[in-house]
């Protein structure tokens, strides 16, 4: 008999999180990203005109602080050397440990915050494929930036192409640099501490973490300043979005379920094939009708100690 519901009581999803669906949403989204910052790598002309133009309105406003910073960690190695291990690490450490973190200490929170990273970076990705930018390190140096990435190298593992380890240059796009996603995330990690740390130290590394990250992006000349305002304000986007993809994605998968739930239920109520045609066996019977067309005379054998049972002794021999 089929299943109905009461109105008002239909299934919702699964509110539990389960680290197997978690996980490859996370890996898909990151790959996702990894693979969009290839999409306009080709386009260089382009990529350093936008650049070019990013950087006159920077001077035109008074903004372009990547220039004195580049200068200090192209001079003080003990500023510069720390400066390209956290662009080069941190990004791809701090983020994962604090959706971690989400997701067995703040469940309750992890599903909104996942979604606002998620749509933000889709975002992001929609702008290094529209708005390939040259980053300042790969201008020409008449424009006095020096790509701290490459003087630093031996100290580090990465290579002289930016944050990815040596001879592996040639997998990433060099010219994804609005928005700058490592502001991006950082912000959002910020954020979460803040609202969720609970201590003082948390609520410390929650301001010093975007701050110092904005910092580092323009003085290893990766961004310019307007880049790290655009990371932000993707982010903010992203944030306004969230609600909305949520619920688009809590509906498509309530769509999913009851498509499921209705297989499930009809399989289950289908009626089984009738093989003996609406006869009944007796015990014993294999098919039908077997003891009348055994015993057709109408005659029944006389007990015998073979049809005594299971519990009577078999003969001698």
């Amino acid at each position: 008999m089929p299943l109905t519901e009461t109105p008002g009581t239909e299934a919702v999803p699964d509110p539990r999180l389960r680290w197997w669906t978690e996980l490859p949403l996370i890996v898909l989204v990151y790959a996702c990203y990894s693979a969009g910052r290839l999409l306009a790598r080709g386009d260089v002309d382009g990529a350093v005109d936008h650049g070019l133009a990013i950087l006159k309105v920077e001077k035109v406003l008074h903004i372009n602080a990547e220039h004195p910073l580049n200068r200090l960690f192209t001079s003080e190695a003990w500023i510069g050397v720390p400066a390209d291990f956290w662009y080069a690490s941190l990004h791809y450490l701090v983020t994962p440990a604090i959706l971690v973190w989400l997701f067995r200490s703040r469940s309750a929170h992890y599903r909104a915050a996942r979604t606002w990273l998620m749509t933000s970076t889709f975002m992001g990705l929609i702008g290094f494929t529209l708005l390939p930018t040259c980053p300042p390190r790969l201008l020409s140096a008449g424009h006095g930036f020096v790509d701290t990435m490459a003087q630093y190298s031996s100290y580090g593992w990465w290579g002289g192409e930016a944050s990815a380890p040596r001879g592996m240059g040639g997998m990433t796009n060099q010219y994804a640099a609005m928005p700058s996603l490592h502001v991006g995330w950082a912000l959002w990690c910020g954020v979460m501490l803040w609202r969720y740390g609970g201590t003082r130290t948390t609520k410390v590394a929650a301001v010093a973490y975007p701050l110092i990250t904005t910092i580092v992006v323009m003085g290893t000349a990766n961004h310019y300043f307007l880049d790290a305002v655009a990371g932000a304000a993707v982010m903010g986007l992203g944030f306004l979005l969230a609600p909305y993809v949520s619920r688009v994605a809590t509906r498509a998968t309530a769509g999913v379920q009851a498509r499921m739930s209705t297989v499930t239920v009809a399989s289950r109520d289908a009626e089984p094939s009738i093989v003996s045609a609406g006869c009944q066996t007796s015990a014993g019977e294999h098919i039908p009708r077997q003891r009348e067309s055994r015993f057709a005379g109408g005659a029944e054998p006389s007990a015998a100690p073979t049809d005594a049972g299971d519990g009577a002794p078999a003969a001698a021999r």
